[in-house]
């Protein structure tokens, strides 16, 4: 619905079962930098759209779940967004940093009196009808906890399970496998190894334990689909960086796609791609 593939910064993501309908993590942004270049007029066009989709699926959808508060997944300067609905959200004085804290705190106070409900995910398991929604406990927004901390979202329905990791930026700590493993959902999501920061903001310790772990899933798990998306889509190298990936579901019969790809959309990496689109004038 909203994804890095799609052109913008966002993991928004709509689900919808025999009895209930989800929108998890409901924001859309943009890099405000990228080779040192302002967001593109492109990119701003595929940001309106994709808003313009969000708020839609918004309107359609019975629970919103915010799994932290960074701006590409939550937007508080559109409140109305979450009215009358049933709103889950990470922990907004737990297991938080500072910025997160604060944004939390605004989100918070946007939103006051707007939804049927509001209530803590953290580490919970709700039933509504025939559909289970299970939260992890909080885990490290990437690697460790300078970035804050998110939450991992499992919603199943009959023999069906779909599992959201949020900024697990890869995953390459344990506890971020562990809630995929006991989940053992159909179709995973998956916020990718953050691979365009390799050496700089991202360790390539952190890529092997990524692959490696991104592995060990497919080997384990039953699964039907692997998207990766988000931060592995700002890299455009993205697909040599996780080949091991590639290789080892190739061997299971597993697809590992993009957001796009399993939308049956273009990939648009317009970030990545934000020099060329300058360079060539494209607008």
């Amino acid at each position: 619905m909203a994804f890095d593939s799609f052109g913008v910064r966002s993991m928004a993501t709509y689900v919808e079962t025999d009895d209930l309908r989800l929108l998890v993590d409901p924001g859309v942004s943009l890099a405000p930098l990228r080779y040192g270049l302002e967001p593109h007029p492109l990119e701003w066009r595929r940001l309106k759209e994709t808003w313009e989709a969000v708020k839609g699926y918004a309107e359609v959808s019975d629970v919103l779940i915010v799994t932290h508060y960074h701006y590409d997944h939550h937007d508080p300067a559109y409140p109305e967004l979450y009215t009358g609905k049933r709103v889950f959200i990470k922990d907004p004085k737990e297991n938080i940093n500072r910025s997160q804290r604060g944004r939390a705190s605004l989100f918070l106070e946007r939103v006051k009196g707007l939804p049927k409900e509001i209530e803590i995910a953290d580490g919970r398991e709700i039933r509504i009808g025939g559909t289970t929604i299970k939260f992890s406990g909080a885990v490290c927004h990437g690697t460790d906890p300078h970035l804050g901390y998110v939450v991992e979202v499992s919603i199943r329905n009959g023999h069906e399970g779909f599992l959201h990791t949020s900024d697990v930026e890869g995953p390459s700590l344990p506890e971020q496998i562990k809630f995929i493993l006991d989940e053992r959902p159909d179709i995973l999501f998956i916020d990718g190894p953050m691979t365009y920061m390799l050496g700089y903001r991202y360790s390539y310790e952190s890529l092997e334990l990524s692959n490696r772990n991104l592995v060990r899933l497919i080997k384990e798990l039953e699964l039907k689909t692997i998207v990766l998306d988000h931060h592995l889509l700002r890299d455009l190298n993205y697909r040599e960086k996780i080949k091991p990936v590639y290789e080892v579901a190739d061997e299971k019969g597993i697809k590992v796609q993009t957001a796009a790809e399993f939308s049956g959309r273009k990939i648009e990496m317009l970030e990545a791609n934000r020099r060329e689109l300058y360079e060539k004038g494209r607008i």
